[in-house]
C-alpha cells in the first residue's frame, strides 16, 4: 500500500532573471531578459515578471521580445553564478528532508510526513527568501500533480495547498492546459471539439479521451480527476544521475568556457553520487548544437567511480572528440551503472588517488553544510571569468 505523504512542489520564480536582479540591484522592479544577442538567433531563456506584463516569455526570440517590450533590459546569462544559487537552494531543501526529486535547476519535488507539507512550505519560503533573497513559489497537496497546479496558482512568491477536496472548485475551472503534457497544439485540438477546462476533460469517457490521446488517454483521465500516483524519483531510485546546462546563447568558446562548464558538472554529478554512497560505471556526454541537434556519447569504465576528476576527463575527452563544429547549445555529463558494491583489488591506491579521497571529503562535508557551490576549483573559476 502505498504511503500516505504531502507532496511539494518548490519553484524559484523566474530563476535567471531573478538571480541579475538580486546580484545588480538597479534591475530590481524593471523588466529584464535574460538571454543572447537580439541581433543575432538569441532567445529569452528567462524574464522576469515586469517583462512577462507586455507578453514576454521563455524561449520566445529576443527581437519579438523586445518588440513587446522596448525597454526591457537585456542581460547575458551566468550560469556558473545560477548553478552556484540552485545548489545553496537545496542545500536548504535538504534541511527539511532528504527526499527529493530534482526536476530542474530551479525545480524540485520533497515529499514529507502528512499534515506537515503546509508548515514545512512556509518555512522553506521564509529560509529561502531570507538566506538568498530570491522569490519562489510552493505548491502543496497529496501528489504531484496538484502540488505542480499549487504552485502555478501560488506565484509569484507565494505558498498554496490544493487537496484532492479542492479539486472541483479550483482545478477544474482552469484551461486543459493546466495539465502536464497538454501543450498548444493539443489545447488547440480540444478547443475544436469544445473541450476547453480541466472539468470538460474530466467529463469526457475514457473511450473519447482515447480517441484523442491514444495511448496517454489512462493518465489524462486520471489527471482530470486529480489523480496521480506517482512517486518521488529520488536518486536512489533513478537509473542514472545527471546535470546539463541549456546556454542562453551560442557558445563558441572550446578553449576555456566550454571544459569550465563540464568540469562544474561533472563536480555536481560526483558530489551526488557520493551523497547516496553508489559510484557508476557509464559516463555520458549530452552535447546540443545550434541547429538543435542532439548527440549523446557514453564510455563506460572498468571500475565504478564517484570521482569527480575521473567524471570529468571522461566527459572532457567525450567532448574533444564528438564536439564538431562550434556552437553549441547544450551540454550535460550523466552518470549510470551504478554499482553499490566496493570492489576489492590487489592494488594499492595511488598518492593521487588517496589525497582526491581526503579533498573530497572535506569538500562534501562544506557541500553538505553550506550549499554544494561553497568549493569551486581554481580551473572552474578561471574558465567562466574567461568568459565575463
Amino acid at each position: 500500500m502505498k504511503k500516505e505523504l504531502d507532496i511539494l512542489l518548490c519553484d524559484l520564480d523566474a530563476f535567471f532573471a531573478s538571480v541579475e536582479q538580486l546580484d545588480q540591484p538597479e534591475l530590481r522592479g524593471k523588466p529584464v531578459i535574460v538571454g543572447g544577442d537580439p541581433a543575432g538567433r538569441g532567445v529569452a531563456s528567462t524574464c522576469s515578471y515586469e517583462a512577462r506584463k507586455f507578453g514576454v516569455r521563455s524561449a520566445m526570440p529576443l527581437k519579438k521580445a523586445l518588440e513587446l517590450c522596448p525597454l526591457a533590459i537585456v542581460v547575458k546569462g551566468n550560469m556558473a553564478r545560477y548553478v552556484e544559487v540552485s545548489r545553496q537552494v537545496r542545500a536548504i531543501f535538504e534541511r527539511f528532508t532528504p527526499d527529493i526529486e530534482v526536476v530542474s535547476i530551479d525545480e524540485a519535488y520533497l515529499a514529507l510526513k502528512k499534515g506537515k507539507g503546509l508548515q514545512t512550505a512556509a518555512a522553506i519560503h521564509m529560509a529561502v527568501k531570507q538566506e538568498t533573497g530570491l522569490p519562489i513559489s510552493v505548491g502543496v497537496s497529496s501528489n504531484k500533480l496538484l502540488a505542480k497546479v499549487a504552485c502555478e496558482l501560488a506565484k509569484p512568491d507565494n505558498v498554496k495547498a490544493l487537496w484532492v477536496e479542492d479539486v472541483p472548485q479550483l482545478f477544474w475551472p482552469l484551461p486543459v492546459r493546466a495539465i502536464p503534457g497538454i501543450g498548444p497544439k493539443a489545447a488547440e485540438k480540444l478547443k475544436g471539439l469544445g473541450i476547453k477546462t480541466v472539468k470538460d476533460l474530466a467529463q469526457c469517457s475514457q473511450a473519447t479521451l482515447s480517441k484523442i490521446f491514444g495511448r496517454n488517454s489512462d493518465y489524462i483521465y486520471f489527471f482530470a480527476r486529480g489523480i496521480d500516483d506517482r512517486e518521488l524519483e529520488q536518486e536512489h531510485d533513478l537509473k542514472s544521475i545527471s546535470e546539463e546546462t541549456t546556454f542562453p546563447e551560442d557558445i563558441y568558446d572550446r578553449q576555456d568556457y566550454l571544459p569550465a562548464v563540464i568540469r562544474d558538472l561533472s563536480s555536481g554529478v560526483g558530489f551526488r553520487l557520493r551523497s547516496a554512497g553508489i559510484k557508476a560505471r557509464t559516463i555520458t556526454l549530452k552535447l546540443r548544437f545550434s541547429d538543435f541537434t542532439t548527440i549523446t556519447r557514453s564510455k563506460t569504465l572498468p571500475d565504478a567511480t564517484d570521482s569527480e576528476r575521473v567524471i570529468d576527463k571522461v566527459a572532457l575527452a567525450l567532448f574533444n572528440r564528438h564536439c564538431g563544429k562550434a556552437p553549441w547549445r547544450l551540454v550535460g555529463v550523466k552518470a549510470s551503472g551504478f554499482d553499490t558494491e566496493e570492489q576489492l583489488t590487489l592494488l594499492a591506491p595511488s598518492v593521487e588517488d588517496e589525497k582526491e579521497k581526503q579533498l573530497l571529503a572535506v569538500k562534501d562535508s562544506l557541500q553538505h553544510k553550506y550549499g554544494s557551490a561553497v568549493v569551486v576549483s581554481g580551473k572552474q573559476l578561471k574558465g567562466f571569468h574567461k568568459t565575463k
